[in-house]
């Protein structure tokens, strides 16, 4: 086990004033402002993640002391399982290639059992949570929802759930004919820890309107989050970025998002979620959508999210299955402090064309935190600690699916301890 280096704080210091005096004026005023803690509002948003050459760089920097500041040099991972109970979703949204039809060969609904047998397998793998979202198959009934959460924590009542996207609370509302306060209490009772803030995707009309038809409303998301959050279940922030969008969309987001957090204070983090363009109706048919975020958006939406949030969600993820292991590494110098879960199974970006793999162990997840410099930390669904490994390593095991050829999380590490030793 070799100790995380990490440069001294002088060297910090003197990194952040020397990009900050290299700034031109408006930006260096700006991050002056966050640096000393004073919140950054939706048009100086627009103006850093407009930011170029030495403005980025000093937007970077200044992210990273933020970071310093708020979170301090702990990088946190969370064991997770990954549970898509179905693959079947009549939504059509353009963005997604996870969702087919019932009839559609490889259309699969997961049985009750086999959900349950998969927490069992990751709980004895060492998995603290799983993930359970799935698409909006037109057969299941409404109680659908609660039976999964049921089977669940009978099988494993000790595991963690953070489960059903507000797009899945919405249909469930719709299914059972609950009120949405009681749909949501009645999952918690079941035993329904959390939930992912996913299907936000971008909260804008006009987007929204071209990517799912407005199916579920930027309006009506928010609605859901604040009536979960009411009921005592948090959830995770997201953005899905790099598609059809741009600076003044991901501004008003986080905007949007800090005003939530602001009344409800129930967002443990914020996710951003880089758009992956190979396998989608969108970046097929819209003549304006992009192959996903570029390395510089990808930069800056990671670094201005910490800035804006900073001291509302301090917690800011970064999504290897959509970055990579290396660029999710990178993402630590630029704001973010967690590396998001092991997940054992991912399927939804695989689907749209990602290529990262399904899991990172618990093991790789610490040689990547360590190599960054910095502090690897198991925590729980909360960010909560579950075991602080700054002196000692997890127990190695093989990933539960196994592995594509040539996909290797710590390749690039490797050729980095190649190319140093010439």
């Amino acid at each position: 086990m070799n100790a995380p280096f990490a440069p001294p704080p002088s060297f910090r210091a003197e990194a952040l004033a020397g990009a900050l005096a290299r700034a031109s004026t408006p930006v260096r005023r700006i991050l002056d402002s966050a640096l000393e803690g004073r919140e950054i509002g939706r048009a100086d948003g627009v103006t850093l993640f407009e930011t170029e050459g030495a403005d980025l760089e000093a937007v970077l920097r200044a992210a990273d002391a933020v970071r310093r500041d708020r979170v301090g040099d702990r990088v946190t991972f969370v064991t997770v399982r990954n549970i898509n109970f179905t693959n079947v979703c009549y939504m059509a949204c353009q963005f997604c290639n996870f969702g087919v039809r019932k009839d559609a060969a490889g259309a699969e609904l997961l049985s009750l059992d086999e959900v349950a047998n998969r927490a069992e397998e990751a709980w004895n793998r060492g998995g603290t949570e799983v993930c359970i979202q799935g698409g909006l198959h037109p057969d299941i009934p409404g109680d659908h929802y609660r039976k999964l959460l049921e089977a669940v924590k009978t099988r494993v009542p000790q595991i963690y759930v953070h489960a059903f996207s507000p797009f899945e609370i919405w249909y469930g509302v719709r299914k059972s004919r609950m009120a949405l306060r009681d749909f949501l209490a009645d999952l918690k009772d079941a035993g329904l820890g959390s939930m992912p803030g996913t299907a936000a995707e971008i909260l804008d009309t006009e987007i929204r309107l071209q990517l799912t038809r407005n199916k579920l409303s930027a309006d009506e998301w928010e609605t859901i989050i604040r009536a979960a959050h009411g009921v005592g279940l948090r959830s995770t922030a997201t953005i899905m970025y790099g598609h059809i969008d741009g600076p003044a969309h991901w501004a008003a987001h986080i905007d949007r998002i800090r005003a939530i957090q602001k009344d409800t204070g129930g967002f443990t983090e914020f996710v951003p979620l880089g758009f992956i363009h190979e396998r989608t109706r969108l970046y097929r048919d819209h003549d304006k959508a992009r192959p996903g975020p570029t390395a510089s958006e990808n930069l800056k939406m990671h670094a201005v999210a910490r800035l804006m949030l900073a001291g509302w969600i301090d917690n800011i993820q970064v999504s290897w299955v959509k970055l990579g292991p290396e660029m999710a590494q990178t993402m630590l110098d630029c704001g973010a402090n967690d590396l998001g879960g092991t997940l054992m199974n991912e399927s939804i970006s695989r689907a749209a064309g990602a290529g990262h793999g399904q899991e990172i162990t618990s093991a790789e997840m610490v040689r990547i935190i360590r190599a960054a410099g910095r502090v690897p930390v198991q925590r729980n669904t909360l960010y909560g600690t579950v075991e602080d490994f700054s002196d000692h390593d997890p127990a190695e095991i093989a990933p539960l699916v196994g592995r594509a050829a040539g996909v290797d999380p710590l390749a690039f590490l490797q050729r980095r301890a190649a190319q140093a030793a010439v």
